[in-house]
C-alpha cells in the first residue's frame, strides 16, 4: 500500500481517533460535511451556468432556468445554513460553559435541513421546475407554464427547511436561557434572555447606569448575544417563508384539484412587500448580524483581548437587529407601484445605515488585530481578513444599488449579483465560516493536524482571488447592460463571461484544495467514523469535558 493510500483511508499521521470524540463534536462535523457537499453542489452547478452564459446552446434552456432557481437556496439553506447552524449549536453552549438544551433536537433539525434542501434540488433536478427563486405572484401559480406537481414538491422541500431551521431556534434560546439540572445560584432565563437581545443594556441606559466609569456585568457573552439577536431573525424570517410557502401550495393543490384560484385575490404590491421583507431578513439582517459577532469570536480567540468597545458592540448588534427590519424596500426601488416614501425612507435611508453597523463591527476587529500585533498569519487569521475584505467591497456596492437613481442603471443586471451578492457570500461570508472552521478544527477533532498547510494557503488565495474577480466582471458586465436571469445568444457579453467564468474555476480549485486536505486529514474511514454512534453521554461538548462539575457562574450583576 503506497503512502498516499494509506494516508487516503487512515487519516494524515493516523492522529484522528473518531471513536474519542464526544457525540457533540461529531454532531458539529456532520453539520460541517453536509454544509460542503452542499457547497459543492452549487459550485458544480454554478460552473455549469458560468459555462452556458459562454455559450448557450450547452444546457437546455429550461434546464438552465431550473438550476438558477435551486443555485442561491441550495446556497443559502444547504450551506450557509448548516455551517452557520452547525457551528453556533456548538459554540453557544461551549461559550456559556453547559450542556446544549437539546442534543437530539440538534440532531433533528441538521437531517430535516439535509433532506428539505434534498427534496427541492432534486425536484428542480427531474422537473426542471423554474420560477425564480424569488418566488414572485403570480409565476408559482402560472400553471400553463409550470407543472404544480413540481411546485408542491419544491414548496414542500422548502418547508421541511423551515421546521428544521424553527428547531435549531428552539434550541438556541432553551440553551442561552435555561438552568442546568442541579446548578443553583444562576441567573434567571428572564435575565440571560433580556442580556442575550440587549434588553439589559436599554434598561441601564434609561436608568442613567451606563457609564464607561462603572463596570458593567453581562451574564452573555458578546457573541452568544451575536448569535441570540441573529436567531430573532431567522425565527421571523421562517414565519414569513412558511406562510408564503403555505399560501402557494394553497393555490398548487387548488390547481391540482382542477379549480383554479384567482391570483388577483391577492394584492401584488402587498406580496412583494411581504416577501422582500422575509427574503431581506436573510440578506440583511442575519447574515450581518451573525458575521459580526463571528469576527469578534474570531478576533477574540486568535487575539486572546476582550472586544474593544464592547459596549458600542453590543449596541451596534442590536441597531443592526431594528435595522434588518426596516430595508427590504430598496428590493423595490424599481417599482412603479412602490410608495416613493417606502423608497426613500427604507429603500435608501434606512439602507445606508447598514454601512454605519457593519462598518462599526469591521473598525473594532480590525482594532482588536492591530493592538495585539505581532500576530502570527494562522489559516485563521488569514481567513478572517478575507472575510473582512470580501464585506469591505460588498456592503458598499449594494449601498449604492440602494440609490433611486443608480438603482434604474443596476437594477436587475448582472452587478447585482455580481459585486454584491456574489463576493458578500463567497468572499465576506464564506471566507469568515472557513476562518471559524480552521480555528475549531483542532478542537472538534482533538488536536488532528492538517495534512498539508500549503493546499490551506492555496485554498485561500483561490478563494480570494476567484470570488472577488468573479464578482468584479460579472459587475462589468452588468454596467454594459448585461441582466440578470437573463441568456444572450449573440455573444454581447462573452468576454466578460469568459472572465467571470475564470473566477469561478478558481473558486473550484479552492474547493477541491479544501475537501483535499480535509478527507487527507481524517482519512475515509474517519470521515465514515463521524457519522458512528458515540459511547460518550451527549451532555459532553469535547472529549473529556463534563459540565456538572465545572464552577458554576456568579450571579448577574444587578
Amino acid at each position: 500500500m503506497s503512502a498516499f493510500t494509506e494516508t487516503l483511508i487512515y487519516g494524515h499521521k493516523r492522529a484522528f481517533k473518531p471513536a474519542t470524540l464526544s457525540p457533540m463534536q461529531k454532531l458539529t462535523l456532520q453539520y460541517v460535511i453536509f454544509g460542503l457537499v452542499y457547497y459543492a453542489f452549487c459550485v458544480i452547478e454554478g460552473m455549469l451556468m458560468r459555462v452556458d452564459l459562454i455559450n448557450p446552446n450547452i444546457l437546455p434552456t429550461d434546464e438552465f432556468y431550473g438550476i438558477l432557481t435551486a443555485h442561491p437556496l441550495v446556497g443559502i439553506f444547504g450551506s450557509s445554513y448548516l455551517l452557520v447552524f452547525g457551528a453556533f449549536t456548538f459554540l453557544v453552549p461551549f461559550l456559556m460553559k453547559k450542556p446544549l438544551w437539546s442534543f437530539k433536537m440538534a440532531q433533528w433539525s441538521m437531517w430535516l435541513i439535509v433532506a428539505g434542501v434534498f427534496t427541492f434540488w432534486f425536484d428542480g433536478f427531474l422537473s426542471r421546475y423554474a420560477p425564480g427563486y424569488t418566488l414572485y405572484w403570480p409565476l408559482p401559480a402560472d400553471f400553463d407554464q409550470f407543472d404544480p406537481v413540481s411546485g408542491f414538491f419544491f414548496v414542500l422541500g422548502i418547508a421541511v427547511v423551515m421546521v428544521g431551521t424553527l428547531l435549531y431556534v428552539i434550541n438556541i434560546f432553551k440553551t442561552i436561557t435555561y438552568t442546568p439540572k442541579g446548578w443553583t445560584n444562576y441567573p434567571t432565563g428572564g435575565v440571560l434572555l433580556g442580556d442575550a437581545l440587549g434588553v439589559t443594556t436599554l434598561k441601564r441606559f434609561f436608568q442613567g447606569k451606563l457609564s464607561r466609569k462603572v463596570p458593567q456585568e453581562h451574564p452573555v457573552s458578546l457573541p452568544v448575544a451575536a448569535i441570540a439577536r441573529g436567531s430573532v431573525d431567522v425565527l421571523f424570517n421562517v414565519a414569513i417563508i412558511v406562510f408564503t410557502g403555505v399560501l402557494i401550495l394553497i393555490y398548487m393543490i387548488f390547481q391540482m384539484a382542477g379549480h383554479s384560484l384567482r391570483t388577483s385575490a391577492i394584492d401584488a404590491l402587498l406580496y412583494k412587500n411581504w416577501f422582500w421583507w422575509g427574503l431581506d431578513l436573510v440578506a440583511d439582517g442575519l447574515v450581518l448580524v451573525f458575521v459580526a459577532g463571528a469576527w469578534y469570536l474570531l478576533a477574540m480567540l486568535i487575539t486572546g483581548q476582550d472586544v474593544f468597545m464592547a459596549r458600542w458592540a453590543r449596541f451596534a448588534l442590536g441597531l443592526e437587529l431594528v435595522v434588518s427590519w426596516t430595508v427590504w424596500s430598496h428590493h423595490l426601488l424599481s417599482d412603479p407601484s412602490q410608495p416613493i416614501g417606502l423608497k426613500v425612507g427604507s429603500g435608501e435611508m434606512v439602507t445606508a445605515f447598514e454601512l454605519i453597523t457593519q462598518g462599526l463591527a469591521f473598525f473594532i476587529t480590525l482594532v482588536m488585530l492591530w493592538k495585539a500585533r505581532p500576530l502570527k498569519m494562522s489559516h485563521p487569521l488569514r481567513f478572517l481578513l478575507g472575510g473582512l475584505l470580501g464585506f469591505a467591497l460588498a456592503v458598499p456596492a449594494g449601498i449604492m444599488q440602494a440609490d433611486v437613481g443608480l438603482n434604474r442603471i443596476l437594477h436587475n443586471t448582472q452587478w447585482v449579483v455580481g459585486p454584491h451578492v456574489h463576493v458578500a457570500v463567497l468572499v465576506g461570508l464564506t471566507m469568515t465560516l472557513y476562518s471559524a472552521v480552521y480555528l475549531l478544527f483542532p478542537i472538534l477533532t482533538n488536536g488532528a493536524e492538517w495534512w498539508s498547510n500549503k493546499l490551506c494557503v492555496v485554498h485561500f488565495w483561490c478563494q480570494l482571488l476567484g470570488g472577488i474577480g468573479m464578482g468584479a466582471f460579472m459587475g462589468m458586465a452588468g454596467l454594459q447592460g448585461q441582466l440578470r436571469r437573463t441568456l444572450y445568444f449573440d455573444g454581447e457579453f462573452t468576454g466578460y463571461m469568459w472572465l467571470a467564468a475564470a473566477g469561478g474555476a478558481l473558486l473550484t480549485v479552492a474547493l477541491v484544495c479544501f475537501l483535499l486536505n480535509i478527507v487527507m486529514t481524517v482519512g475515509l474511514q474517519g470521515a465514515i467514523g463521524i457519522f458512528k454512534h458515540s459511547d460518550l453521554p451527549p451532555s459532553e461538548l469535547v472529549a473529556g469535558s463534563d459540565f456538572a462539575v465545572q464552577p458554576e457562574p456568579e450571579p448577574a450583576a444587578g
